[in-house]
């Protein structure tokens, strides 16, 4: 749902359920492996409205471990994506691929199987060790242009986007129907219909390409954590995630023991404000990038969550105030969601888009796994109240930092293959591709015959460019 409105807000959404621009290969490749990433989210998140509840009655329980176990899945995740996605440019996309999602099934199965609260916390950090995310990402770049390649990548965000919103709503439900240990169970069953995915929908690249737009390069890294532009959109998605991890610990109880809702029920509180939360979310996402306010509704949104929080920490034990609360949180979680890669693509260097987004995404994990573990920390100590005045005060820190944000450039990413003729020409193609009309940034990577551009949309000539770096030498 998330990046559904990123796709939009950038002009591409016909072009992503169309498949305009891509041939069949590319359209059953993108299907398939937006497939498995559904699949495979879903099996992460199911258990997010209800897990809390659950570990209740689990041996050896305390708050601090029910945080634990729902954040675990969160640190071997962060530690071990960008590594996967190296081990895959060395042995294959698809070994890597199919190793991560029997993990993360092994995992399952442990979890599934586990009565006490230490098992379930190794299940769930087996689950995250199947860090297939970077691996996956690379098996995309191997299959598409690059002239579809944002486009196709759009379209995996969606799916993530949907499984996340699907889960809020089914996992109430399957809880009733099948309990956590059941949720578990399916999740295995899920992971393995991936690999069958994997195996007999997705054809194996001829040979294996690093990509600078999709893969973590270790040369860059330095850079990358040297760039305090980026750091910024770094720490921010840390702060985002585990806000909203320690939000799902404490959300579940208020339900509850607040408002005397059974758990069955709790769909029904997440269903329209979700809905309500998307139709406000999409025009605002809208507006920041056509009309070039995207700091404005970025810092916005920010100050949204800091709001979201302090209400319902004074006010979670009446409808009034959980419900304007989580409104509220939904927008402008699913508002920062989308503008939040969007910010890393426009800040980082056109050639290490891969590397940013790697660090971004590990960021993104450890928030998840700092929110599970000091939400639990809190629960015990200070209760609900407690972890939403945590979460506002770390909201407000997070916009004073955010505030003196240097506002990015409107511009795309995007990439063009080059003629492997005239790679010996890169840096003269370098001078003729800025000279073009709504080309502001070019770099040739010769070792990928690819160029990547920093474009304005609304007069960038593609056909123009592609004709340049396809001339053979003409």
């Amino acid at each position: 749902m998330v990046l559904f409105a990123s796709a939009i807000a950038n002009g591409i959404f016909q072009q992503v359920i169309t498949g305009t621009f891509m041939n069949t290969v590319e359209r059953r490749s993108v299907f398939s492996l937006a497939g498995i990433y559904s699949l495979r989210m879903l099996g992460l998140f199911l258990i997010l409205p209800v897990f809390a509840l659950y570990a209740e009655n689990l041996e050896g329980v305390t708050p601090m471990l029910i945080g634990l176990a729902l954040g675990a899945y969160g640190l071997t995740m962060a530690l071990l994506q960008i590594p996967f996605g190296m081990l895959s440019d060395r042995i294959g996309r698809k070994p890597v691929i199919t190793a991560g999602l029997i993990i993360f099934a092994i995992g399952s199965v442990v979890a599934a199987g586990s009565h006490d609260i230490w098992g379930v916390i190794i299940g769930r950090a087996l689950q995250g060790a199947g860090a297939i995310a970077a691996a996956m990402m690379a098996l995309l770049a191997d299959l598409t242009r690059e002239e579809i390649r944002t486009k196709a990548t759009a379209m995996i965000g969606m799916s993530i986007g949907m499984s996340f919103t699907v889960s809020l709503i089914l996992g109430p439900w399957l809880d009733a129907a099948i309990g956590v240990n059941g949720i578990f169970w399916l999740t295995a069953v899920l992971a393995v219909a991936a690999i069958v995915v994997l195996h007999t929908a997705i054809p194996t690249p001829d040979h294996l390409s690093i990509h600078r737009d999709a893969e973590t390069v270790p040369a860059q890294l330095g850079a990358a954590l040297r760039n305090i532009e980026l750091l910024r959109l770094d720490a921010g998605i840390l702060v985002l995630h585990a806000i909203m991890t320690s939000m799902f610990i404490a959300m579940p109880f208020v339900l509850r023991d607040q408002l005397h809702l059974p758990t069955l029920h709790h769909s029904w509180v997440y269903l329209p404000t979700l809905l309500v939360a998307m139709g406000i979310m999409v025009p605002m996402i809208i507006i920041a990038e056509k009309r070039k306010k995207l700091k404005q509704v970025f810092v916005t949104a920010i100050a949204l969550i800091a709001i979201s929080a302090a209400l319902l920490a004074w006010s979670h034990s009446g409808w009034v105030g959980v419900i304007s609360g989580l409104l509220l949180f939904f927008i402008a979680y699913n508002v920062l969601e989308a503008t939040l890669p969007s910010l890393v693509s426009r800040i980082a260097p056109i050639d290490s888009k891969g590397t940013a987004m790697g660090v971004y995404s590990t960021s993104q994990f450890l928030g998840a796994f700092v929110g599970g573990a000091g939400g639990g920390v809190l629960l015990g100590s200070y209760g609900v109240t407690g972890i939403f005045t945590a979460c506002a005060i770390g909201a407000a820190l997070w916009l004073v930092w955010a505030i003196g944000m240097v506002p990015p450039v409107m511009r795309s990413a995007t990439m063009l293959a080059v003629h492997t003729s005239l790679i010996g020409e890169a840096k003269s193609l370098e001078v003729k591709l800025l000279q073009m009309e709504g080309i502001s940034e070019a770099r040739i990577a010769v070792d990928e015959c690819v160029a990547y551009l920093r474009v304005d949309n609304k007069i960038y000539d593609q056909d123009a460019a592609m004709k340049l770096l396809h001339s053979h030498g003409k």
